[in-house]
């Protein structure tokens, strides 16, 4: 599946994409890619961590960051929370009602791609 071999070349790029993404949600949260690198993101301290466990699993979320999608790689153990699970949950409510402009979306898509 051509979904499979996207994926970000480098954790730098990966925090890149985050802040992208996830740079419109104001509650403190922070991810940790698969090398040890911590992402925070809103403001304040973050009250959670998601762990993401491989370069895959976070090209699969980028493409499409649902809370399903969160939730579905959180029970196949591909995340992990630490911290407040409870603010997760409110976090995840701010990520469903993410719009993404279409252009944004294209350019993360050829950065997951890119040499």
């Amino acid at each position: 599946m051509i979904g499979d071999r996207v994926r970000p070349r480098s954790p730098a790029r990966a925090a890149s994409i985050l802040r992208q993404v996830f740079g419109g949600v104001t509650s403190g949260f922070a991810f940790r890619l698969w090398d040890g690198t911590d992402v925070a993101l809103g403001s304040g301290e973050p009250r959670f961590t998601v762990v993401v466990h491989s370069a895959q699993t976070f090209a699969r979320l980028i493409r499409e960051p649902t809370p399903f999608n969160f939730a579905q790689a959180f029970v196949e153990s591909a995340i992990d929370i630490e911290g407040d699970l409870f603010a997760a949950m409110e976090v995840a409510d701010a990520i469903e009602a993410l719009k993404l402009p279409l252009a944004l979306r294209l350019r993360i898509l050829a950065s997951l791609w890119a040499v």
